[in-house]
Parts: structure tokens; sequence; C-alpha cells
């Protein structure tokens, strides 16, 4: 699985309006909505109810919330840098300015689960997160993030 399989060009956004959890939450539902045809509603209350279960904030500034979303042929996803970090209740409670949401079919169980593995991978590589925050041109964004992440060591 690459992971420009997973995200589209136009999923990519730098976003400067995210004041909350709720607002991120709302941004990547709508973007969802926009560039797959998830219903934003659908996307937005599916991200909700995972993070009623536990918050997906994994630390170092990084959150990767998803979902199930009925209709899904396939796991897709939307990627946003933040220009002000915000509270996510990360694992480390540092605030969070790089997310990746992923959206997968109801009954994608392993494919889900390897593609938030892939993405957690590449949200893991230091130098990588370091060349995301200190990039604001969104095709510069989606070529860093869709770089082989097999290059890099786990």
């Amino acid at each position: 699985m690459q992971m420009s399989s997973l995200l589209k060009p136009e999923a990519v956004r730098v976003l400067s309006s995210a004041s909350s959890k709720k607002r991120l939450l709302q941004e990547l539902g709508e973007t969802a909505g926009s560039v797959y045809g998830i219903d934003p509603v659908v996307a937005v209350r599916a991200l909700q109810e995972r993070e009623n279960l536990g918050p997906t904030g994994v630390g170092n500034g990084v959150a990767l919330p998803h979902a199930h979303v009925d209709g899904l042929e396939k796991v897709v996803g939307v990627f946003v840098v933040l220009e002000k970090p915000i509270d996510f209740d990360a694992v480390d409670k540092l605030p969070v300015d790089l997310a990746f949401a992923l959206f997968a079919p109801s009954d994608a169980g392993v494919e889900h689960l390897k593609a938030l593995a892939k993405v957690s991978r590449a949200l893991r590589d230091g130098a990588r997160c370091g060349k995301l925050r200190s990039n604001k041109n969104v095709s510069t964004l989606y070529t860093i993030i869709t770089e082989d992440v097999s290059k890099l060591v786990a």
C-alpha cells in the first residue's frame, strides 16, 4: 500500500482557522466530503464517535483521527497542517499541529489497520514532520507526506 493510494493531492490542506479539536474534526470531515464525496455530517460524526472511545492524539504534535464510514470502497485520507497548534488531548499532553485523518469502509478491518500503521510510521519520522511543519505549500506537503515510507527506519 502506497501513501499516495490513501491520499489525493487535493486532500492536503494548511489550516489557519482550526481553533479547537471539534473545529479540526469538522474541517477534516468537510475536506473528506469535498474530495471523496463522503457526507461531511456523517464523516464528522464518525470521527467524533471514535474520539469518544479515546483520543487519537498520538504525541509529538501528531493526531491520527480515523473512522469507519458506510459506502466507501477503500480507505482514504485527509492531511492537514495547522498554523496554530491546538489541544487534542494527546497522550503526551502536547498540542497538535499535524493531523492525518483516515476514513475506511465499514467492513475494512485489516485494510484500515494497515493504512493506520503506514500513516503512523510516516509521522513518527521526526525529519519528515520537521519538513511538513516548515512548509505551507500544499503541493510540497503532498510530496513530503507521500514519500516512500519503506525507506524509513522503523
